[in-house]
């Protein structure tokens, strides 16, 4: 599946903060839609802007270097990045290309354990 987007706000401990939550796979075919998809959250304030990884099933090389050239952008208007939902395989992607000293990997808040009786 090509990749996808919509645009929402999340809550954390400053307010809301854009997000991107990306659907499908990030690849060669998939820069005008990241692009398309900075642009569509480009005019807020400097705050930061969350990617959700979540659904995305697949990212190459040519996809980390599209992701490079969104985080030179926002790096451009002094907005943060944070990543979430990266699997293990691609958080360690992004340790070892040193994405990760760029992009804050933020794990998702843990659920509550359920009541025991």
């Amino acid at each position: 599946m090509s990749l996808q987007f919509d645009i929402g706000t999340t809550g954390d401990m400053a307010g809301d903060v854009a997000a991107i939550h990306l659907v499908g796979r990030i690849d060669r075919e998939a820069g005008a839609v990241l692009d398309q998809a900075y642009a569509a959250v480009a005019a807020d304030s400097a705050s930061p802007l969350v990617l959700d990884f979540a659904d995305v099933d697949y990212i190459n090389s040519t996809g980390i270097a599209l992701i490079v050239g969104l985080l030179a952008k926002a790096r451009s208007t002094k907005r943060p990045l944070r990543a979430v939902g990266l699997t293990a395989h691609y958080r360690h992607i992004f340790e070892i290309t040193r994405l990760s000293d760029f992009i804050e990997i933020v794990e998702p808040a843990p659920a509550e354990p359920a009541p025991t009786s």
